[in-house]
């Protein structure tokens, strides 16, 4: 998988909790997964109403 940095520090602050023994915070991690699926989800909707028309 290809990231740029920038992207990469993003998500890890987001995640990074100090807290945990395994140093991310595993609900925050599901939600941002879930998020973004979701993102995409809506995304592909887009594409097919499109193609649709």
């Amino acid at each position: 998988m290809n990231i740029d940095k920038e992207s990469y520090d993003k998500i890890s602050e987001l995640i990074t909790s100090d807290d945990s023994p395994v140093g991310i915070d595993a609900k925050k991690t599901h939600i941002y997964i879930i998020h973004k699926l979701h993102q995409i989800e809506k995304r592909l909707e887009a594409l097919e109403d499109r193609e649709e028309t």
